[in-house]
């Protein structure tokens, strides 16, 4: 029996029931009888661990899913080790999940929540490394809070904003300030400086009368 397997697949050959070696890819003449054949893909593959409720360190609970990359390494491990690897992989990740979040406050995951994910594939990965694959990342996909929460979160953002909304008013309200402080005592200290912004100010099509420092125009009847 000739057997091409292709690039990104290993085959498992079988014989009598036991594994009898796996074939790369090519084309392989396979001799004998009693013999059957196992083809895997062995690129890589998500796989989402859906959300699930998780307590924290501080007892909130929370909904986080992940989403992982995996494939297989050992291909006549991963289908003759365990009946159902996948379920293995899922199991695994979901207690390497639970684990992580245990040990960290709700502030602390809003704060940095890529630190949840750090390290988690290989902690979960030393758990299915038996059974021919290989985690070779992990993600948090969500993470969701209760809806009081959310809300508590949502008013404390808007409370911060509005702080900095008024110091920065209060700023420019201080600077304004400043401002008139400086132009006036720099009008008190140069009179003439008055006279000179006076003419700037009526523009043009006004009737100035000047008089020099000192004298005051005569009186009309």
């Amino acid at each position: 029996m000739w057997v091409v397997v292709r690039e990104w697949e290993r085959v498992v050959v079988l014989r009598d029931g036991r594994v009898d070696g796996v074939l790369d890819p090519g084309r392989h003449r396979v001799r004998g009888r009693r013999v059957e054949i196992e083809r895997l893909d062995v690129r890589e593959r998500q796989y989402v661990v859906p959300g699930q409720e998780v307590l924290t360190a501080d007892s909130v609970a929370v909904k986080v899913s992940l989403l992982t990359v995996w494939q297989i390494v050992d291909p006549a491990a991963f289908i003759s080790v365990a009946e159902q690897p996948l379920a293995r992989l899922h199991a695994g990740l979901q207690q390497a999940l639970r684990a992580r979040v245990s040990t960290q406050t709700v502030e602390q995951l809003l704060a940095d929540r890529d630190s949840l994910a750090a390290g988690l594939a290989d902690e979960a990965g030393a758990g299915v490394g038996g059974l021919g694959l290989a985690i070779g990342s992990a993600e948090v996909r969500d993470l969701m809070l209760p809806a009081e929460l959310r809300r508590a979160v949502t008013e404390v953002l808007l409370a911060r904003e509005r702080g900095r909304a008024d110091l920065e008013r209060a700023r420019s309200e201080a600077a304004a300030l400043r401002s008139l402080a400086n132009t006036a005592r720099l009008l008190e200290e140069h009179p003439g400086l008055l006279h000179l912004r006076t003419l700037q100010a009526a523009g043009q099509g006004a009737t100035l009368v000047v008089t020099p420092p000192g004298q005051s125009l005569p009186a009309t009847r």
